[in-house]
């Protein structure tokens, strides 16, 4: 499967959603020290998750840690300033899904070494940007979609 990794995520309730997303679609979940919250946090738990969902979470010291740990196939990271729409990429099993923090995005210099790999989300124009855990989301359904919805039960087509 794929990794979705948030990088220093600030808000408890989306990293609860996507903790739970993780644990339905099969993909890992990997965090980004420092974050703005601790994972006992109550408003992470009020997501409705129990010790079943964490098994697939990893937290990370820093970027350059989970980089040489994991060795991902290819890091494709979301933002507003990626040029290529995500439906345009071809995912494939071991690839990272990488999310910025929900104030301020990922750091200009990982922007800028993903180079061609830095994907973003078709919005209207004047719009700032989603929230994160439904940016988890719409990408985490459309690679495993790609992947033919490796793991799932099945359900009629």
């Amino acid at each position: 499967m794929l990794d979705i990794v948030l990088f220093e995520p600030e808000i408890p309730p989306n990293t609860g959603n996507i903790i739970r997303l993780c644990a339905n679609t099969g993909f890992k979940l990997h965090l980004i020290e420092p974050m703005g919250f601790d994972l006992d946090d109550k408003k992470l738990r009020r997501a409705g998750l129990d010790y079943l969902e964490f098994q697939s979470l990893q937290v990370h010291p820093n970027w350059d840690s989970y980089v040489h740990k994991v060795q991902p196939r290819n890091i494709y990271g979301l933002s507003t300033k990626g040029k290529k729409c995500f439906s345009k990429v071809s995912f494939q099993p071991g690839d990272c899904l990488l999310f910025g923090p929900e104030t301020r995005g990922l750091p200009e210099d990982v922007r800028t070494s993903l180079g061609e790999n830095l994907i973003r989300l078709p919005m209207q124009p004047d719009s700032r940007s989603l929230n994160l855990s439904n940016a988890v989301s719409i990408v985490t359904y459309e690679a495993w979609r790609q992947l033919s919805f490796a793991g799932s039960q099945q359900i009629g087509e």
